[in-house]
């Protein structure tokens, strides 16, 4: 019979910093710096990249996004404070608002990946106090069929493939649902990242991460590093932050 110490080598539920979140978050951000770098080369500086087109261009973006909110998901369960920490996502995807606004140099920001990150956490903190909180991998499935199925909302359809199904377009005629993921005809934004499907993504996440967080994260979890990624892993909002402006500048040198 194993003892009490083998179990816990192999599972360990709070241990501290779980390093493979780290790790996968840095590498995305790596990847967003990489693909946004290529956009201000194609679309600001006007250096005739061809292969940033379709389909790799979206499915690079997809596999950014989905990841971020995956992970944010995950978090939700190790967090203190899922209200403090949707209120600073908040504060920053109005800021982004406000400087991509001023600046002037491409499309406005409204209702980007923050703004998805801020209202998914504040959504979950809601269904945390309630009871509701999504919890297990059937939940997760379901969650992530949904995202899947509702994908084509923005763009006024719902289902896969063959099975699409138009939805009526009264639903678009105002900008004021924008942000639910109804973009009415004046709606524009250069990151667009509505509740409808992406909340989806992240409460995928939700279930995932409070069922690995009660069940135990293995070891190789928390051991799980590579100095350079979960430095950036860990510093992700700040490099956000900070890291086009640089890249315009860069791209400009082109």
């Amino acid at each position: 019979m194993p003892s009490q110490n083998a179990t816990d080598s192999t599972t360990r539920p709070h241990a501290g910093r779980v390093g493979v979140f780290d790790v996968v978050r840095g590498f995305s951000v790596v990847s967003m710096v990489a693909f946004h770098f290529c956009y201000d080369l194609k679309f600001i500086t006007g250096i005739p990249l061809e292969w940033f087109a379709p389909p790799l261009q979206d499915i690079w973006r997809a596999s950014i996004s989905w990841t971020f909110l995956f992970v944010a998901g995950c978090m939700c369960a190790l967090s203190r404070d899922n209200l403090k920490r949707g209120l600073v996502y908040s504060a920053f995807a109005l800021a982004v608002f406000v400087v991509t606004t001023a600046a002037g140099v491409d499309t406005p920001i409204s209702f980007g990946i923050i703004f998805c990150m801020a209202a998914s956490t504040l959504l979950e903190w809601v269904l945390e106090r309630i009871g509701c909180s999504p919890n297990g991998y059937v939940a997760a499935a379901a969650l992530f069929a949904a995202f899947l199925l509702t994908l084509g909302v923005p763009r006024g359809h719902v289902g896969i493939g063959p099975l699409n199904v138009m939805l009526p377009q009264e639903l678009y005629a105002t900008d004021w649902f924008s942000w639910l993921g109804l973009p009415g005809p004046h709606f524009f934004s250069g990151d667009y990242y509505p509740l409808i499907p992406y909340t989806l993504m992240y409460l995928t996440g939700v279930a995932i991460g409070r069922t690995w967080h009660e069940s135990g994260y293995p070891a190789w979890a928390y051991e799980v590093s590579f100095a350079p990624l979960s430095f950036v892993g860990r510093h992700a909002l700040l490099i956000y932050a900070l890291h086009q402006p640089i890249l315009l500048v860069l791209a400009s040198l082109f």
